[in-house]
């Protein structure tokens, strides 16, 4: 990952940040957030899950850690992040005894996690060091865990673009669906599906309507791999 001092400049910035770059798309990143989760939620429901405990690796400053809780229910959740001003923006936020903010010297993979979550983090991890960071998550999971991983689509014009204006992503290394499946795997996860979301911006929102048809098609900004642990 993005060495923490890096990720610490941000750390005040980063909602500024990230709303700048996505604002070529016409919404903001808790429409994003919101989706996201909502479409996970989805999923879950289809596999009959209601993941008790989660983790959000890579949280940032907390929001996705915040959403675990209050749109999917999770009563546990554990936000994990390398820089230490992230989390003390995290920690913030969120006081309550129900969401910790740990860096990952402070957590110990021990099989106790129901759903592992991770949006546009993998592509900030060296290359060398994502099978590590992959096998981490693996550890974290209790056997029957599910995780779900987001990532931000290379073959989307609109998502390099994004990137390209984004402060804190013009030096990653995106990766395509089959190299993140393919990384899981190797793993010993099993992927039970690609989706791919966010193909309309807000001035086409009329059509979004279509989406969850399109979801199969490698169109969306951002795709999620959604995999479980044997």
């Amino acid at each position: 990952m993005k060495p923490a001092s890096q990720f610490d400049s941000f750390a005040h910035t980063y909602e500024r940040d990230l709303d700048q770059a996505l604002s070529i798309s016409g919404d903001d990143k808790e429409y994003f957030a919101r989706a996201r989760m909502r479409w996970l939620a989805k999923r879950l429901r289809e596999r009959g899950a209601a993941p008790q405990t989660a983790m959000d690796y890579g949280c940032g400053i907390g929001n996705g850690a915040g959403l675990l809780r209050d749109l999917l229910g999770a009563q546990s959740v554990i936000g994990l992040d390398p820089s230490v001003r992230m989390l003390e923006a995290a920690r913030s936020r969120y006081s309550d005894t129900e969401i910790r903010f740990l860096s990952f010297e402070e957590y110990s993979p021990c099989e106790e996690i129901d759903l592992a979550y991770c949006n546009g983090v993998f592509h900030h991890i060296p290359i060398a060091e994502r099978s590590w960071a992959a096998r981490f998550i693996f550890r974290s999971l209790r056997p029957g865990g599910v995780l779900a991983l987001w990532e931000n689509n290379p073959w989307n014009p609109g998502a390099r673009w994004v990137m390209s204006r984004c402060a804190f992503d013009r030096d990653a290394i995106p990766l395509s669906p089959p190299e993140i499946a393919g990384l899981l795997q190797a793993e010993g996860f099993d992927v039970l599906r690609t989706d791919y979301l966010f193909i309309f911006p807000r001035f086409l929102k009329f059509l979004r309507f279509l989406e969850p048809g399109l979801s199969r098609f490698p169109l969306g900004a951002q795709y999620l791999v959604f995999c479980r642990k044997l």
